[in-house]
């Protein structure tokens, strides 16, 4: 797998959501890329396509800080369904928080691969690829 099918972005700012956009083209990680501004869209649409797996996410990159549904209360939304859907959804909170506890959080979940720290570069998005593909690497 050189890419993903599926990436979701789930994050409230509408300039990052642009540059990000920018950046996924340039990396070139997947087929296709959704964009939602706030969880509970894209708790809307996971649950629309529960019963269709290929149109899931392969990727979900998640932010903490939105309105509606922030990131904390998507993570346990989403967390419920995933044990019932038929193929790996990886997880990453990239979050303009540096917070040791949303880290220690971020960490106690099992549905999460980990945060990372905004900016978002093409450099780490093509290690996020390579970690879905083979597991850790060493940053």
């Amino acid at each position: 797998m050189d890419k993903v099918t599926n990436l979701w972005v789930v994050d409230d700012d509408e300039i990052y959501r642009f540059a990000v956009n920018i950046i996924i083209g340039r990396s070139a990680i997947a087929e296709q890329t959704n964009y939602f501004n706030n969880g509970q869209l894209a708790i809307d649409a996971f649950n629309e396509n529960l019963g269709t797996p290929d149109k899931l996410p392969d990727l979900i990159l998640l932010d903490l800080n939105m309105p509606v549904l922030d990131g904390w209360q998507f993570l346990d939304a989403v967390g419920k369904l995933l044990p019932t859907v038929q193929k790996k959804v990886h997880i990453f909170i990239v979050s303009s928080s540096n917070d040791e506890e949303d880290f220690a959080r971020a960490q106690s979940l099992s549905e999460v691969q980990d945060l990372i720290v905004k900016p978002l570069t093409p450099k780490v998005l093509t290690e996020i690829l390579a970690r879905i593909q083979t597991g850790p690497v060493i940053y």
